[in-house]
């Protein structure tokens, strides 16, 4: 099962290729820096890992920055 929900996570950006954009951006940036925000994260990887900042609000998002 996925962590978290698709459903929570469509609630929060307006499409899933917006989605997936922002959390591949952020899973590079988690890969070349090592700083999560997410205490303990549930997944180790780095996907993952950006999905579950992105849940708890840890994500400020630009849309403007993301359609890049």
């Amino acid at each position: 099962m996925l962590y978290p929900s698709i459903d929570k996570l469509t609630a929060q950006v307006e499409s899933k290729y917006t989605l997936v954009t922002i959390a591949a951006k952020r899973a590079r940036q988690i890969r070349e820096n090592s700083q999560i925000q997410v205490e303990k994260p549930k997944s180790k990887k780095f996907v993952g890992q950006a999905l579950e900042e992105l849940i708890e609000n840890q994500l400020v998002l630009d849309v403007s920055e993301a359609r890049k």
